[in-house]
């Protein structure tokens, strides 16, 4: 008797971060490049197809579409609008991720405060914090307000009714990973509670014309925390960006559909609350007197907007075999690389015997090459023990072959050292436009640098002299 094959279904695979589906188990996902989510889904996926349905609304010629619905209604705050690319859209859903503690609910709650109005409500959900806490804060930053309404939930149902009630033009809900479905089993904060109470937010905003922020937490990487898919499903992304121990507070545009991501919006965080900075490179310079050794001024680019910064170097006789190298602001990596191309191309050869300490002034962090030839004079002048002059500005990448480099926007940084009263300015060759009244000098290397400046700070440090 003729016998037959048992068949047996085969599993399938499914990526928990990203929904990718595949026939075999893989260490990685090869759509999102997350290691260790790849898990067993049962037998093989169903072979399923979808008959043509009723549309929503017919298809017209793309001219034809009224973009007025889409138009964007100011935040009230003027930094968080350069960012957002004029303000909110109606229907948007914008993620604002930060560190604990930088300061997102205290901008969000001034934001609602004062994008509410008569016509345009706005719900605040804390799903973090007591409504008797969040209300101390708005006294403190002045954020009261008839037309703001505050909630306290964790429960997504109770959420999607207080819209309902409240029918506002603006949702803010702190936080997106304390909220959670009771359809769903887990914790808040897992992928699948977290997908479900975005999609579910989305879905909300999208039908009535609601804009809606959303805080989301950040895990210890940085990286903003939930599956990968929250970032896809949202209509901007925003990483809100500071040292607790600084003043300045930055909101980079990471994704957005509604303008430009090269905008950098900056605040101020102090007692009273948070403010926008229209000019913030006060807050990265050292007013004195007197030129102090050490010390060099750049103009990074953070977006599209220029601003001085000031960096700081100081050697000190080593104490230890092994030299300390402490940077603050400041890449490590390149900072090792000035150092190298000063001992090498600059004949400054006591460095490597001192300690070095490097930083940066406000808080601020300098990670484009721009800065490299400031980071190289600063060093300089403080192993030669001899002051920059007092209204120079250095910009220019520096090469392992001492070649100082074109950067983007001299222009644009020439521009905003001089309207600051800066006089003087180090730039690589062929910078363009000049402003008028502005000494340029051009280098082509670390040598023409370093003798554009006072003639002691070019000698050796003081061991080797």
């Amino acid at each position: 008797m003729a016998t037959r094959a048992k068949t047996r279904e085969r599993p399938s695979y499914r990526c928990t971060e990203c929904g990718y589906t595949t026939a075999k188990w893989l260490g990685r996902c090869p759509e999102c490049q997350t290691w260790g989510t790849v898990e067993e889904q049962g037998g093989g996926p169903a072979v399923r197809t979808t008959a043509a349905g009723p549309v929503s609304s017919a298809a017209v010629p793309i001219g034809q579409v009224d973009s007025r619905t889409a138009t964007a209604r100011s935040t009230g705050v003027a930094e968080l609008d350069r960012v957002l690319g004029g303000g909110l859209v109606p229907g948007a859903v914008v993620l604002l991720a930060g560190e604990p503690g930088v300061g997102k609910s205290t901008l969000l709650l001034d934001v609602a405060a004062k994008a509410a109005g008569a016509d345009h409500r706005t719900l605040y959900v804390t799903a973090e914090e007591s409504a008797s806490q969040v209300r101390l804060r708005a006294d403190r930053i002045h954020a009261i307000n008839d037309h703001l309404y505050l909630a306290a939930e964790t429960d997504l149902a109770a959420v999607l009714g207080h819209l309902d009630a409240v029918k506002p033009s603006l949702l803010v809900l702190d936080s997106v990973q304390t909220v959670a479905s009771p359809e769903l089993d887990g914790a808040p904060g897992g992928m699948a509670q977290v997908r479900e109470v975005a999609g579910a937010l989305i879905r909300a905003s999208k039908e009535r014309g609601m804009s809606t922020l959303l805080v989301g937490h950040v895990t210890k990487d940085g990286a903003i925390a939930g599956p990968r898919l929250l970032e896809h499903l949202v209509d901007v992304v925003l990483s809100f960006e500071g040292d607790r121990h600084a003043r300045l507070r930055l909101v980079r545009g990471v994704k957005n559909r509604y303008g430009a991501t090269d905008e950098v919006g900056c605040f101020e965080l102090h007692d009273e609350g948070i403010t926008g900075l229209a000019d913030p490179s006060g807050l990265f310079l050292t007013r004195r007197d007197e030129p102090v050794p050490g010390t060099c001024l750049t103009v990074t680019l953070e977006g599209k907007r220029p601003l001085v910064t000031e960096v700081q170097a100081l050697t000190v006789d080593s104490q230890i075999p092994s030299p300390r190298r402490t940077t603050s602001g400041l890449e490590t990596s390149r900072v090792s690389m000035m150092l190298a191309v000063l001992e090498q191309r600059g004949r400054i050869s006591a460095l490597g015997k001192r300690d070095i300490y490097t930083a940066t002034v406000g808080g601020v962090k300098l990670t484009e090459p721009a800065a490299d030839l400031a980071v190289a004079l600063a060093l300089a002048s403080a192993a030669g023990d001899v002051p920059l002059p007092k209204n120079l500005v250095a910009i220019g990448e520096v090469g392992l072959a001492g070649e100082v480099r074109r950067v983007t926007g001299v222009q644009r940084r020439l521009a905003e050292a001089h309207r600051l009263g800066f006089t003087h300015a180090l730039v690589p060759t062929d910078p363009g436009k000049v402003p008028a009244g502005m000494k340029v000098i051009e280098v082509a290397d670390m040598g023409d640098a370093l003798r554009a400046l006072p003639r002691r700070s070019r000698a050796r440090a003081p061991q080797d002299e």
